[in-house]
Protein backbone atom coordinates (compact mmCIF):
# COMPACT_ATOMS: atom_id res chain seq x y z
CA UNK A 1 0.00 0.00 0.00
CA UNK A 2 1.29 3.33 -1.11
CA UNK A 3 2.89 5.73 1.92
CA UNK A 4 1.32 8.56 -0.61
CA UNK A 5 -2.15 9.20 -0.35
CA UNK A 6 -2.18 13.19 -0.87
CA UNK A 7 -3.71 12.93 -4.61
CA UNK A 8 -1.29 16.36 -5.66
CA UNK A 9 1.56 14.96 -4.03
CA UNK A 10 1.48 11.75 -5.47
CA UNK A 11 1.43 13.33 -8.79
CA UNK A 12 5.00 14.51 -8.72
CA UNK A 13 6.46 10.97 -7.45
CA UNK A 14 9.95 10.64 -10.08
CA UNK A 15 13.39 8.89 -9.35
CA UNK A 16 15.86 10.17 -7.32
CA UNK A 17 18.22 11.24 -10.23
CA UNK A 18 14.79 13.33 -11.46
CA UNK A 19 14.87 15.10 -7.86
CA UNK A 20 18.30 16.00 -7.71
CA UNK A 21 18.25 17.70 -11.40
CA UNK A 22 16.52 20.41 -9.39
CA UNK A 23 19.68 20.88 -7.18
CA UNK A 24 22.69 23.14 -8.86
CA UNK A 25 25.88 24.37 -8.10
CA UNK A 26 26.03 26.75 -5.14
CA UNK A 27 22.68 25.53 -4.03
CA UNK A 28 22.03 25.90 -0.24
CA UNK A 29 20.76 22.57 0.02
CA UNK A 30 18.87 21.37 3.80
CA UNK A 31 18.53 17.89 4.70
CA UNK A 32 16.53 15.71 7.28
CA UNK A 33 18.61 13.96 9.73
CA UNK A 34 20.13 13.60 13.29
CA UNK A 35 22.58 11.24 14.57
CA UNK A 36 22.00 8.93 11.80
CA UNK A 37 18.36 8.77 11.31
CA UNK A 38 15.69 9.85 9.62
CA UNK A 39 18.27 11.23 6.89
CA UNK A 40 17.14 10.56 3.14
CA UNK A 41 18.60 7.75 1.44
CA UNK A 42 18.39 7.91 -2.16
CA UNK A 43 18.97 11.63 -3.37
CA UNK A 44 22.07 12.37 -1.70
CA UNK A 45 23.30 9.67 -4.06
CA UNK A 46 22.33 11.12 -6.69
CA UNK A 47 23.21 14.56 -6.22
CA UNK A 48 27.05 12.91 -6.02
CA UNK A 49 26.53 11.38 -8.92
CA UNK A 50 25.63 14.97 -10.86
CA UNK A 51 28.70 16.42 -8.83
CA UNK A 52 30.89 13.86 -10.90
CA UNK A 53 29.48 14.70 -14.11
CA UNK A 54 30.32 18.30 -13.49
CA UNK A 55 33.66 17.63 -12.23
CA UNK A 56 34.69 15.43 -15.06
CA UNK A 57 33.58 18.13 -17.81
CA UNK A 58 35.36 20.88 -16.23
CA UNK A 59 32.71 22.62 -14.50
CA UNK A 60 31.99 23.51 -10.86
CA UNK A 61 30.03 21.52 -8.39
CA UNK A 62 29.37 22.41 -4.56
CA UNK A 63 26.61 22.74 -2.55
CA UNK A 64 26.21 24.29 1.12
CA UNK A 65 24.94 21.29 3.00
CA UNK A 66 22.44 22.11 5.98
CA UNK A 67 21.32 18.83 8.68
CA UNK A 68 19.96 18.68 11.72
CA UNK A 69 23.24 16.93 12.94
CA UNK A 70 25.34 13.73 11.68
CA UNK A 71 24.29 11.39 9.18
CA UNK A 72 25.34 9.02 7.54
CA UNK A 73 27.52 7.32 4.35
CA UNK A 74 25.24 7.36 2.43
CA UNK A 75 24.35 11.31 2.55
CA UNK A 76 27.24 13.27 4.41
CA UNK A 77 30.00 10.09 3.02
CA UNK A 78 29.32 9.73 -0.77
CA UNK A 79 28.75 14.06 -1.25
CA UNK A 80 32.43 14.28 0.58
CA UNK A 81 34.13 11.67 -1.78
CA UNK A 82 32.46 13.29 -5.20
CA UNK A 83 33.39 16.73 -3.32
CA UNK A 84 30.37 18.10 -3.77
CA UNK A 85 30.34 19.99 -0.30
CA UNK A 86 31.64 23.23 -0.27
CA UNK A 87 30.06 24.34 3.28
CA UNK A 88 28.95 21.79 6.59
CA UNK A 89 26.88 22.95 9.34
CA UNK A 90 26.09 21.72 11.93
CA UNK A 91 27.37 18.81 13.02
CA UNK A 92 28.81 15.95 11.15
CA UNK A 93 30.35 12.38 11.72
CA UNK A 94 31.68 10.85 8.43
CA UNK A 95 35.01 9.85 8.19
CA UNK A 96 34.86 11.09 4.46
CA UNK A 97 33.36 14.76 5.20
CA UNK A 98 35.87 14.56 8.45
CA UNK A 99 39.08 14.71 6.43
CA UNK A 100 37.57 16.98 3.48
CA UNK A 101 36.86 19.60 6.51
CA UNK A 102 40.72 18.79 7.74
CA UNK A 103 42.00 18.71 4.32
CA UNK A 104 40.64 22.27 4.36
CA UNK A 105 38.30 21.32 1.29
CA UNK A 106 35.12 22.05 3.01
CA UNK A 107 33.92 24.79 5.08
CA UNK A 108 32.69 23.82 8.56
CA UNK A 109 30.23 25.71 10.67
CA UNK A 110 30.45 23.85 13.84
CA UNK A 111 27.57 25.20 15.71
CA UNK A 112 25.24 24.53 18.75
CA UNK A 113 22.16 22.42 17.61
CA UNK A 114 19.80 24.49 19.54
CA UNK A 115 21.33 27.65 17.40
CA UNK A 116 21.06 26.17 14.15
CA UNK A 117 17.52 26.41 12.90
CA UNK A 118 17.04 29.74 14.89
CA UNK A 119 19.87 31.53 13.16
CA UNK A 120 18.53 30.23 9.64
CA UNK A 121 15.40 31.86 10.86
CA UNK A 122 17.25 34.83 11.39
CA UNK A 123 18.87 34.82 7.74
CA UNK A 124 22.30 33.92 9.21
CA UNK A 125 23.19 31.80 6.97
CA UNK A 126 21.57 33.17 3.81
CA UNK A 127 18.54 32.23 1.77
CA UNK A 128 17.73 28.39 1.82
CA UNK A 129 17.22 27.06 -1.83
CA UNK A 130 16.13 23.56 -1.73
CA UNK A 131 15.04 20.90 1.47
CA UNK A 132 15.23 17.37 1.14
CA UNK A 133 13.32 15.90 4.21
CA UNK A 134 12.61 12.52 4.83
CA UNK A 135 9.29 11.31 6.08
CA UNK A 136 7.52 7.60 6.72
CA UNK A 137 4.28 8.58 4.92
CA UNK A 138 1.96 11.88 3.69
CA UNK A 139 -1.36 11.63 4.43
CA UNK A 140 -4.26 12.51 2.19
CA UNK A 141 -4.38 16.24 3.42
CA UNK A 142 -0.58 17.15 2.57
CA UNK A 143 0.52 16.59 5.98
CA UNK A 144 3.71 14.54 6.68
CA UNK A 145 4.23 11.87 8.97
CA UNK A 146 8.11 12.08 10.49
CA UNK A 147 9.81 9.02 11.12
CA UNK A 148 12.93 8.07 13.22
CA UNK A 149 13.69 11.47 13.67
CA UNK A 150 12.65 15.57 13.47
CA UNK A 151 15.56 18.08 13.95
CA UNK A 152 15.53 21.07 11.88
CA UNK A 153 12.75 19.33 9.18
CA UNK A 154 10.29 21.49 10.25
CA UNK A 155 12.50 24.74 9.82
CA UNK A 156 13.84 23.18 6.38
CA UNK A 157 10.31 22.71 5.44
CA UNK A 158 9.30 26.37 6.40
CA UNK A 159 12.35 27.98 5.03
CA UNK A 160 13.00 26.45 1.45
CA UNK A 161 12.06 27.87 -1.95
CA UNK A 162 12.25 24.27 -3.49
CA UNK A 163 11.28 20.93 -1.40
CA UNK A 164 12.06 17.23 -1.91
CA UNK A 165 10.48 14.24 -0.01
CA UNK A 166 11.72 10.96 0.38
CA UNK A 167 8.93 8.33 1.80
CA UNK A 168 10.47 6.05 3.25
CA UNK A 169 8.35 3.06 3.65
CA UNK A 170 11.21 0.94 6.11
CA UNK A 171 10.11 3.42 9.01
CA UNK A 172 7.02 1.66 10.55
CA UNK A 173 3.53 3.71 9.57
CA UNK A 174 3.04 2.93 13.13
CA UNK A 175 5.25 6.21 13.67
CA UNK A 176 2.21 8.70 13.40
CA UNK A 177 1.56 9.92 16.87
CA UNK A 178 4.72 9.34 18.32
CA UNK A 179 6.23 13.50 17.66
CA UNK A 180 5.34 17.07 18.71
CA UNK A 181 6.46 19.75 16.12
CA UNK A 182 6.47 23.01 17.52
CA UNK A 183 5.01 26.07 15.27
CA UNK A 184 5.20 28.78 18.09
CA UNK A 185 8.77 29.56 16.76
CA UNK A 186 9.20 33.78 16.23
CA UNK A 187 11.60 36.12 15.51
CA UNK A 188 12.63 38.62 18.15
CA UNK A 189 11.06 41.03 19.48
CA UNK A 190 8.06 38.50 19.12
CA UNK A 191 9.10 35.73 20.73
CA UNK A 192 6.72 34.42 23.14
CA UNK A 193 7.64 31.45 26.56
CA UNK A 194 7.79 28.13 25.74
CA UNK A 195 5.20 26.57 27.66
CA UNK A 196 6.97 23.27 28.20
CA UNK A 197 6.32 22.48 32.25
CA UNK A 198 7.50 18.67 32.14
CA UNK A 199 9.14 16.38 29.64
CA UNK A 200 6.29 14.52 28.19
CA UNK A 201 4.12 17.52 27.44
CA UNK A 202 2.59 18.28 23.49
CA UNK A 203 3.16 22.25 22.54
CA UNK A 204 2.98 21.27 19.12
CA UNK A 205 1.30 18.98 16.29
CA UNK A 206 2.23 15.41 15.44
CA UNK A 207 2.74 16.67 11.97
CA UNK A 208 5.35 18.18 9.78
CA UNK A 209 3.79 20.99 7.20
CA UNK A 210 4.53 21.61 3.95
CA UNK A 211 3.63 24.14 1.24
CA UNK A 212 2.31 21.77 -1.42
CA UNK A 213 3.43 24.73 -4.39
CA UNK A 214 7.17 24.11 -2.85
CA UNK A 215 7.21 20.49 -3.45
CA UNK A 216 9.15 19.70 -7.08
CA UNK A 217 9.43 15.84 -6.44
CA UNK A 218 8.71 12.82 -4.66
CA UNK A 219 10.96 10.12 -4.26
CA UNK A 220 9.83 7.01 -2.68
CA UNK A 221 12.73 4.67 -1.01
CA UNK A 222 12.97 1.91 1.18
CA UNK A 223 15.81 1.73 3.48
CA UNK A 224 17.39 1.36 6.77
CA UNK A 225 18.74 3.83 8.75
CA UNK A 226 22.50 4.19 9.79
CA UNK A 227 21.97 1.89 13.03
CA UNK A 228 25.78 0.90 14.28
CA UNK A 229 26.24 -1.68 16.63
CA UNK A 230 27.57 -0.66 20.40
CA UNK A 231 30.43 -1.88 21.58
CA UNK A 232 29.91 -3.96 24.74
CA UNK A 233 30.37 -1.76 27.88
CA UNK A 234 34.59 -2.36 29.34
CA UNK A 235 35.94 -1.85 32.66
CA UNK A 236 36.45 1.43 32.02
CA UNK A 237 32.81 2.26 30.84
CA UNK A 238 32.01 0.51 34.00
CA UNK A 239 33.75 2.36 36.27
CA UNK A 240 32.32 5.90 34.77
CA UNK A 241 29.01 4.71 35.61
CA UNK A 242 29.36 3.23 38.78
CA UNK A 243 31.42 6.46 39.81
CA UNK A 244 28.63 9.02 38.30
CA UNK A 245 25.44 6.60 39.46
CA UNK A 246 27.11 6.69 42.65
CA UNK A 247 27.34 10.71 42.56
CA UNK A 248 23.18 10.63 42.20
CA UNK A 249 22.90 8.36 45.24
CA UNK A 250 24.76 10.97 47.01
CA UNK A 251 23.07 13.61 45.69
CA UNK A 252 19.70 12.21 46.80
CA UNK A 253 20.98 11.61 50.29
CA UNK A 254 21.92 15.65 50.41
CA UNK A 255 18.42 16.22 49.84
CA UNK A 256 19.37 17.69 46.24
CA UNK A 257 17.60 15.42 43.99
CA UNK A 258 14.41 13.89 44.24
CA UNK A 259 14.64 10.05 44.39
CA UNK A 260 13.32 9.11 40.80
CA UNK A 261 16.37 12.19 39.89
CA UNK A 262 15.28 14.64 37.55
CA UNK A 263 15.10 14.25 33.60
CA UNK A 264 18.37 12.82 31.96
CA UNK A 265 20.21 13.80 29.13
CA UNK A 266 22.86 11.12 27.53
CA UNK A 267 24.99 12.13 24.64
CA UNK A 268 25.75 9.52 21.80
CA UNK A 269 28.19 7.08 22.79
CA UNK A 270 29.48 3.73 24.71
CA UNK A 271 30.08 5.66 27.96
CA UNK A 272 26.78 6.89 28.12
CA UNK A 273 24.98 3.73 26.80
CA UNK A 274 26.92 2.26 29.87
CA UNK A 275 25.52 4.78 32.40
CA UNK A 276 21.72 3.71 31.05
CA UNK A 277 23.08 0.47 32.04
CA UNK A 278 23.96 0.74 35.36
CA UNK A 279 20.52 2.57 35.59
CA UNK A 280 18.89 -0.36 34.54
CA UNK A 281 20.54 -2.21 37.53
CA UNK A 282 20.02 0.42 40.09
CA UNK A 283 17.33 0.89 42.58
CA UNK A 284 16.21 4.40 40.96
CA UNK A 285 12.74 4.00 39.33
CA UNK A 286 9.78 6.50 37.55
CA UNK A 287 13.00 8.24 36.13
CA UNK A 288 12.13 10.46 32.89
CA UNK A 289 14.61 11.38 29.77
CA UNK A 290 14.64 14.79 28.17
CA UNK A 291 17.57 14.38 25.55
CA UNK A 292 18.63 14.61 22.14
CA UNK A 293 19.10 11.16 20.79
CA UNK A 294 17.44 7.52 22.33
CA UNK A 295 20.11 4.74 21.96
CA UNK A 296 19.96 1.14 23.25
CA UNK A 297 20.44 1.96 27.00
CA UNK A 298 17.44 4.12 27.06
CA UNK A 299 15.03 1.59 25.41
CA UNK A 300 16.56 -0.94 28.00
CA UNK A 301 15.42 1.32 30.64
CA UNK A 302 11.98 1.66 29.49
CA UNK A 303 11.42 -2.11 28.65
CA UNK A 304 12.40 -3.13 32.48
CA UNK A 305 10.09 -0.37 33.51
CA UNK A 306 12.84 2.01 35.10
CA UNK A 307 12.41 4.67 32.38
CA UNK A 308 8.43 5.92 32.45
CA UNK A 309 9.06 8.63 29.02
CA UNK A 310 12.04 9.50 27.01
CA UNK A 311 11.39 13.03 25.11
CA UNK A 312 14.10 13.34 22.26
CA UNK A 313 14.44 14.50 18.91
CA UNK A 314 15.56 11.20 17.57
CA UNK A 315 16.91 7.18 17.67
CA UNK A 316 20.31 6.12 17.39
CA UNK A 317 19.92 2.48 17.88
CA UNK A 318 21.74 -0.71 16.99
CA UNK A 319 20.29 -2.69 13.87
CA UNK A 320 18.88 -5.38 16.24
CA UNK A 321 17.58 -2.85 18.37
CA UNK A 322 16.17 -0.86 15.67
CA UNK A 323 14.64 -4.13 14.19
CA UNK A 324 13.25 -5.05 17.77
CA UNK A 325 11.50 -1.39 17.77
CA UNK A 326 9.88 -1.19 14.38
CA UNK A 327 8.61 -4.62 15.45
CA UNK A 328 7.00 -3.49 18.53
CA UNK A 329 6.48 0.51 18.39
CA UNK A 330 3.00 0.42 19.55
CA UNK A 331 4.19 -0.80 22.87
CA UNK A 332 6.23 2.69 23.14
CA UNK A 333 3.34 4.84 22.27
CA UNK A 334 2.59 7.34 24.67
CA UNK A 335 6.05 6.88 26.68
CA UNK A 336 8.27 8.36 23.81
CA UNK A 337 8.00 11.85 21.89
CA UNK A 338 10.10 13.01 19.14
CA UNK A 339 10.27 16.91 19.04
CA UNK A 340 12.03 19.27 16.90
CA UNK A 341 15.77 19.55 17.94
CA UNK A 342 15.28 23.03 19.06
CA UNK A 343 12.86 22.39 21.37
CA UNK A 344 14.65 19.27 22.51
CA UNK A 345 17.89 21.63 23.24
CA UNK A 346 16.06 24.93 23.80
CA UNK A 347 18.17 26.44 26.73
CA UNK A 348 14.92 27.89 28.18
CA UNK A 349 13.20 24.29 28.35
CA UNK A 350 16.25 22.33 30.10
CA UNK A 351 16.83 24.93 32.59
CA UNK A 352 12.85 25.03 33.66
CA UNK A 353 12.89 21.11 33.66
CA UNK A 354 16.58 20.67 35.31
CA UNK A 355 18.04 18.43 33.49
CA UNK A 356 21.09 16.25 34.06
CA UNK A 357 23.37 16.24 31.61
CA UNK A 358 26.12 13.38 30.44
CA UNK A 359 28.07 14.18 27.66
CA UNK A 360 31.47 13.04 26.82
CA UNK A 361 34.85 14.65 25.98
CA UNK A 362 37.98 14.21 24.36
CA UNK A 363 40.03 16.17 26.91
CA UNK A 364 39.69 18.25 30.01
CA UNK A 365 42.85 20.62 31.42
CA UNK A 366 43.45 20.81 35.11
CA UNK A 367 40.91 23.96 35.66
CA UNK A 368 37.82 22.11 34.22
CA UNK A 369 37.76 23.39 30.79
CA UNK A 370 36.75 20.74 28.29
CA UNK A 371 37.67 19.73 24.60
CA UNK A 372 34.81 17.79 23.19
CA UNK A 373 35.56 18.26 19.92
CA UNK A 374 39.88 18.67 18.34
CA UNK A 375 42.21 16.82 18.25
CA UNK A 376 45.75 18.26 19.44
CA UNK A 377 43.73 21.28 18.98
CA UNK A 378 43.72 21.53 14.99
CA UNK A 379 41.76 18.38 14.24
CA UNK A 380 37.87 18.97 13.95
CA UNK A 381 36.54 14.93 15.04
CA UNK A 382 32.79 15.66 14.90
CA UNK A 383 31.62 19.18 16.21
CA UNK A 384 30.17 20.57 19.07
CA UNK A 385 27.04 19.00 18.80
CA UNK A 386 24.14 19.60 21.78
CA UNK A 387 26.54 19.11 24.57
CA UNK A 388 26.92 22.83 24.99
CA UNK A 389 23.38 23.37 25.06
CA UNK A 390 22.64 20.87 28.06
CA UNK A 391 26.02 21.76 30.14
CA UNK A 392 25.43 25.18 30.47
CA UNK A 393 21.64 25.10 31.15
CA UNK A 394 21.49 21.83 32.92
CA UNK A 395 20.91 21.19 36.65
CA UNK A 396 23.67 18.85 36.55
CA UNK A 397 26.59 18.10 34.25
CA UNK A 398 28.75 15.76 33.87
CA UNK A 399 32.01 15.61 31.25
CA UNK A 400 33.27 11.60 31.09
CA UNK A 401 35.87 9.81 29.19
CA UNK A 402 38.44 7.72 29.88
CA UNK A 403 41.63 9.08 31.63
CA UNK A 404 43.98 7.74 28.53
CA UNK A 405 43.58 6.99 24.86
CA UNK A 406 46.17 5.65 22.76
CA UNK A 407 47.10 2.72 24.66
CA UNK A 408 48.45 5.35 27.37
CA UNK A 409 50.23 7.81 24.86
CA UNK A 410 47.75 10.14 25.51
CA UNK A 411 46.26 11.81 28.99
CA UNK A 412 42.95 12.82 29.23
CA UNK A 413 43.54 15.12 31.89
CA UNK A 414 46.36 17.63 30.56
CA UNK A 415 47.93 21.45 31.93
CA UNK A 416 45.83 23.36 29.38
CA UNK A 417 43.04 22.00 27.10
CA UNK A 418 44.33 22.36 22.97
CA UNK A 419 40.72 23.36 22.12
CA UNK A 420 38.01 24.85 24.16
CA UNK A 421 34.57 24.30 23.60
CA UNK A 422 33.17 24.36 27.40
CA UNK A 423 34.75 26.64 30.00
CA UNK A 424 35.62 26.09 33.48
CA UNK A 425 32.37 28.09 34.11
CA UNK A 426 29.81 25.47 32.29
CA UNK A 427 31.79 22.52 33.88
CA UNK A 428 30.50 21.14 37.44
CA UNK A 429 31.30 17.19 37.20
CA UNK A 430 33.91 15.61 35.68
CA UNK A 431 34.65 11.73 35.65
CA UNK A 432 36.86 9.40 34.43
CA UNK A 433 37.18 5.43 35.35
CA UNK A 434 40.03 7.04 38.05
CA UNK A 435 37.04 8.65 40.16
CA UNK A 436 35.12 11.90 39.72
CA UNK A 437 35.88 15.39 40.58
CA UNK A 438 32.80 17.59 41.77
CA UNK A 439 33.70 21.31 41.02
CA UNK A 440 30.98 23.00 42.35
CA UNK A 441 31.61 25.79 44.45
CA UNK A 442 35.52 25.67 44.08
CA UNK A 443 38.08 28.43 43.10
CA UNK A 444 40.23 26.97 39.94
CA UNK A 445 43.48 26.19 42.28
CA UNK A 446 41.12 23.72 43.94
CA UNK A 447 39.11 22.65 41.11
CA UNK A 448 42.52 21.70 39.29
CA UNK A 449 43.87 19.63 42.51
CA UNK A 450 40.58 17.90 42.75
CA UNK A 451 41.02 16.78 39.11
CA UNK A 452 44.46 15.83 39.50
CA UNK A 453 43.71 13.72 42.59
CA UNK A 454 40.41 12.35 40.98
CA UNK A 455 40.40 11.67 37.74
CA UNK A 456 44.11 11.23 36.39
CA UNK A 457 45.65 8.46 35.22
CA UNK A 458 48.25 7.61 37.86
CA UNK A 459 51.15 7.67 35.43
CA UNK A 460 50.32 11.40 34.61
CA UNK A 461 49.21 12.13 38.02
CA UNK A 462 52.46 13.53 39.54
CA UNK A 463 53.73 15.35 36.53
CA UNK A 464 50.26 16.92 36.85
CA UNK A 465 50.73 17.85 40.40
CA UNK A 466 54.22 19.31 39.56
CA UNK A 467 53.09 21.61 37.00
CA UNK A 468 50.49 23.05 39.41
CA UNK A 469 53.23 23.38 42.09
CA UNK A 470 55.40 25.34 39.80
CA UNK A 471 52.89 27.35 37.90
CA UNK A 472 52.07 28.77 41.34
CA UNK A 473 55.94 29.00 42.62
CA UNK A 474 56.41 31.11 39.35
CA UNK A 475 53.37 33.39 39.60
CA UNK A 476 53.60 35.25 42.77
CA UNK A 477 50.75 37.42 41.35
CA UNK A 478 49.37 35.87 39.19
CA UNK A 479 47.60 32.51 41.43
CA UNK A 480 44.30 32.40 40.84
CA UNK A 481 44.41 30.71 37.72
CA UNK A 482 48.41 29.67 37.41
CA UNK A 483 49.47 28.55 33.88
CA UNK A 484 53.18 28.25 33.34
CA UNK A 485 52.85 29.53 29.04
CA UNK A 486 55.55 28.01 27.77
CA UNK A 487 54.77 24.68 28.80
CA UNK A 488 50.97 24.94 28.85
CA UNK A 489 50.23 23.13 25.97
CA UNK A 490 53.89 20.88 25.83
CA UNK A 491 52.30 18.16 26.30
CA UNK A 492 50.59 18.31 23.03
CA UNK A 493 53.70 19.21 21.69
CA UNK A 494 55.43 16.38 23.20
CA UNK A 495 53.06 13.73 21.45
CA UNK A 496 53.12 15.28 17.83
CA UNK A 497 56.81 14.84 18.22
CA UNK A 498 57.43 11.84 19.93
CA UNK A 499 54.40 10.01 19.78
CA UNK A 500 53.46 10.51 23.32
CA UNK A 501 52.56 13.18 25.93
Amino acid sequence: MSRITCPDLSSRVVTADKAAVHIGHGDRVAMSGFTGSGYPKSVPGAIAEQARREHDEGRDFGIELWTGASTAPELDGVLAEAGAVSKRLPFQSDPAMRKSINAGDTEYVDTHLSHSAQQAWFGFYGNLDVAVVEVAAILPNGLLVPGSSVGNSKTWLDLADKVILEVNSWHPRSYEGFHDVYYGTRRPPERLPIQLLEPMQRIGDPYLRVDPSKVVAVVETNAPDRNLPFKAADEDSKAIASHLVDFLRHEIKADRLPPELLPLQSGVGNVANAVMGNLADSEFEGLTAYTEVIQDGMLDLIDNGKLASVSATAFSLSAERAADFNENIESYKGRILLRTQEMSNHPEAIRRLGVIAINGMVEADIYGNVNSTHVMGSSIINGIGGSGDFARNAYLNFFVSNSVAKDGAISSIVPFASHIDHTEHDTQILVTEQGLADLRGLSPVARARKIIANCAHPDYRDRLGDYLDRAIAENPNGRHTPHLLGEALSWHGNFQANGSM
